[in-house]
């Protein structure tokens, strides 16, 4: 008669320790401050007297400039084509290789469209043969692409700025 009054009550406190558990866990998930309420704007009458200050704007250039060549012991080679399909035009940047795969911490990449938008991204390491990166494009003949190598050094090196031709039969 002993033994059955010990097993339960072992039973009866493992079971109320169960349910103070249970109790436990879904408080905790109750207990998260709400998100911060966003007051909404008021309309805010303005006098027809305003006028807007002019924002200054860089004029975009699809002239391809001059282009730098890495010391011949980071050397990099990269390669900039378009896929040439219609209906999603991209650009792709290839990593070939070169002395440089090791050393060239990053590519820094912008895709000047001959629609007027301009697009950036950046391949990092690790670096290996046959890494891309892709951007959109146009089915243009002009669109624009700007490669940058970040030396170990630190400096910005650009090494392509070039047109991308859409499709090309040569």
């Amino acid at each position: 008669m002993f033994r059955g009054h010990l097993l339960c009550m072992n039973a009866r406190s493992v079971i109320g320790i169960f349910f103070v558990l249970l109790f436990l866990l879904i408080t905790a998930g109750c207990t998260q401050t709400p998100p911060p309420v966003t007051p909404t704007p008021t309309a805010v009458e303005t006098s027809a007297t305003e006028i807007p200050t002019p924002v200054p704007t860089t004029p975009l250039s699809l002239t391809p400039g001059p282009t730098q060549t890495l010391p011949e012991i980071w050397g990099l080679e990269v390669q900039v084509y378009s896929n040439g399909e219609a209906i999603n035009p991209l650009i792709i940047v290839t990593n070939r290789g070169g002395k440089g795969l090791n050393f060239i911490n990053e590519l820094d990449v912008k895709v000047t469209r001959s629609d007027g938008v301009v697009e950036e991204d950046r391949m990092v390491k690790p670096m290996y043969v046959g890494k891309t990166l892709e951007m959109k494009g146009t089915t243009q003949t002009n669109d624009r692409a700007e490669v940058w190598a970040i030396t170990p050094e630190g400096n910005r090196v650009k090494i392509v700025d070039q047109y991308v031709c859409f499709r090309c039969y040569n």
